[in-house]
């Protein structure tokens, strides 16, 4: 696969990178297996310096990591930086409280004796996804270091200097060879990673479609897997809601990070009687955001990851529509150079139309008028 870092402000490849020879990835395998024999046995004050260090690194060091984020994936600058400095305190969390949240537990069976301890189990793969091309993997590393694992990641095509820049964070901070290692290779690859008897364990933050795939193969291999996948969260508004506090709120809700969040409120299920105030009053927010230069402090109105992503979501309202829905604002994509959305909302939304189940991963939001503080996530029939 190609791990291309291309502006989505302006479509212009700022770097390649070559994928792994499979050579290259068996070695990095070795090395994290050899890595996890003197890891395991490492005590936690000194896993924890390490960790910690990364966590300094990273907040002494916010715009060097954020204005990769900017560039490879578009992130609004202050997100990008918001994003470093939360990733920064994770890992300082985790190497603070490792220790104790895995300290042995002790039970108390009604007949016998019993305790419960944590102990590592090895090299752990990880394949993790572009919206967040920092946190996903400071919130997997920070535990699983504490934990005595060593971590192998596969992160998104899209984003290879992020990924580059966190294994570079890891051999900055003292971290020995193997402990962190960044896997630029294809899904052929992966598998093979996922086959191989010497990974132990597999993360995958992703898509609904890649989870079915990696947890299928983890599965087949009976190893331990998590899987983090997509959604389509509900913003309820009822009739007693102020909405001077709660129209900001869903703007944020729905455009944080231009719409590409897992958790994201995508559907806005507002009670009849205010329902058409709160539409006119959300419509009038998102048409006030500034598109622009995500590097420029002042754009609120930032490009979509990829310009796949951008046509991705463009088909996705087009069979919304098809099915019935009302476009109120947008639907288009925006007339300028760059992979921009115009911000959108849809309304009729009917149970039997794809845009009411599925996950809108960009600047599209569902308003879904309902009846009664009853409402149950149903439309206006």
């Amino acid at each position: 696969m190609a791990y291309e870092s291309i502006n989505p402000y302006n479509g212009r490849t700022v770097k390649t990178f070559p994928q792994l020879s499979d050579e290259q990835l068996e070695k990095k395998i070795a090395t994290a297996v050899a890595c996890y024999e003197t890891w395991k046995k490492t005590p936690y004050a000194k896993r924890a310096v390490i960790v910690a260090k990364a966590g300094e690194l990273m907040r002494q060091n916010v715009d060097r990591f954020a204005k990769h984020a900017t560039i490879e994936m578009g992130k609004l600058i202050n997100e990008a930086r918001g994003e470093v400095n939360f990733s920064a305190n994770i890992l300082a969390y985790y190497a603070k409280n490792g220790e104790r949240f895995l300290a042995p537990v002790k039970l108390h069976p009604e007949h016998g004796e019993a305790h419960m301890e944590s102990s590592p189990i090895g090299v752990i793969f990880g394949v993790e996804p572009w919206n967040f091309p920092y946190y996903q993997l400071a919130r997997v590393a920070g535990p699983h270091l504490m934990a005595g694992n060593t971590l192998m990641v596969k992160h998104a095509g899209c984003v290879p200097q992020c990924a580059i820049e966190f294994e570079t964070l890891w051999i900055e901070a003292g971290a020995p060879e193997g402990l962190y290692t960044n896997l630029l290779i294809s899904h052929e690859q992966s598998d093979k990673v996922i086959d191989d008897p010497r990974i132990k364990g597999v993360a995958l933050t992703g898509s609904v479609a890649a989870g079915r795939s990696i947890s299928a193969r983890a599965g087949t291999n009976l190893k331990v897997s998590s899987m983090e996948l997509g959604g389509s969260d509900a913003f309820i508004v009822l009739e007693d809601a102020d909405l001077e506090k709660t129209i900001p709120w869903a703007v944020w809700g729905r455009m944080y990070n231009a719409g590409q969040t897992c958790c994201a409120s995508k559907r806005f299920i507002v009670v009849e009687e205010i329902a058409d105030q709160f539409l006119a009053k959300f419509k009038t927010a998102l048409e006030t955001l500034k598109p622009g230069d995500p590097m420029d402090e002042k754009t609120t109105h930032g490009p979509l990851s990829t310009e796949s992503a951008l046509q991705d979501l463009l088909k996705q309202v087009d069979a919304a529509v098809n099915h019935g829905a009302k476009v109120v604002l947008g639907g288009k994509r925006l007339d300028r150079a760059g992979s921009f959305m115009q911000t959108t909302i849809l309304t009729d939304v009917m149970p039997d139309n794809p845009a009411f189940r599925d996950e809108f991963f960009g600047p599209v939001a569902n308003v879904l008028p309902c009846e009664g503080r009853g409402c149950r996530d149903r439309p206006r029939q």
